[in-house]
């Protein structure tokens, strides 16, 4: 059953990420954020209810808000950088995530196991070819989207050690937490940016489905981290790159060449590794 529920948040989160690279193509980032945050939030706010946990309090749960800010900073970087580049090369990179719990349990004295070095081994050589574009006459240089995916990787690693932290009082409040700090983030950027909150009606829909999905994975993962070792729950989890690619190339016909698909394949094997040890 964990595996079941965590392949499934690995599926959900792919598809969230996809539609959300899209509609940052078509929409204001900032709208596409508060909107989709805001919609999962009804929904975990609703499993936290209804899971009768009871509620830890506000200082205990500081490190899942501070999971919150970023993990709004890692979906605006991840958005952007497939709205500006492509997913292929995006969402592997951002996968990188894992690498940041390691550096902080190694700050704690928790020294990686050789898996692990083998993982960041792996994942920084994908990050590296991933990363150039092919020469020209100008040598090589960045490909688009890199800077802000490695953002969203340095984001996305920084949420998961504040939502464990989190998780240690209550799963659900967690999540919730989480969820309150990033809408209450993109909010105030909205309000100080002048933006909008009514999306084109063509594009509502889509933006239910973005947050419909990262909430439900958000529940599938929380789900199955209660009921199998967490190693083995990160790992599946961690593949929900290999999903948004999918549909990259289905959908968009985004073409990348075998070396690049390779390295691709390299950063998720790594950061699977670096998440089990």
């Amino acid at each position: 059953m964990a595996a079941l529920l965590a392949l499934s948040g690995a599926v959900l989160w792919g598809v969230g990420d996809f539609l959300g690279g899209l509609a940052a193509r078509r929409l204001a980032l900032l709208t596409v954020l508060a909107v989709s945050q805001a919609i999962g939030l009804a929904g975990v706010a609703m499993w936290a209810v209804l899971s009768d946990d009871p509620f830890p309090g506000a200082v205990e749960l500081l490190p899942a808000a501070g999971a919150g800010l970023a993990g709004i900073v890692g979906l605006a970087a991840l958005y952007r950088g497939m709205a500006v580049g492509a997913m292929g090369i995006v969402a592997p990179i951002s996968a990188a995530g894992p690498v940041v719990p390691l550096a902080f349990d190694a700050a704690n004295g928790v020294v990686p196991d050789p898996l692990q070095w083998l993982g960041v081994g792996l994942v920084l050589t994908g990050v590296v070819i991933l990363s150039r574009e092919p020469p020209s006459g100008d040598g090589n240089r960045l490909a688009a989207g890199v800077g802000l995916a490695l953002v969203a990787a340095l984001a996305f690693g920084t949420f998961f050690v504040g939502l464990d932290a989190g998780a240690d009082e209550s799963v659900p409040w967690a999540v919730v937490a989480v969820r309150t700090t990033s809408v209450l983030a993109a909010l105030a950027v909205l309000a100080l940016t002048g933006g909008s909150l009514r999306p084109p009606r063509g594009l509502v829909l889509m933006l239910v489905g973005i947050g419909v999905f990262d909430t439900g994975a958000n529940v599938a993962f929380a789900a199955a981290s209660t009921e199998g070792a967490i190693g083995i729950v990160a790992v599946l989890s961690s593949l929900y790159p290999v999903v948004t690619v999918a549909l990259a190339w289905v959908v968009l016909r985004e073409q990348l060449s075998v070396t690049r698909r390779s390295a691709g394949v390299l950063a998720l094997a790594g950061a699977a590794l670096v998440a089990a040890g």
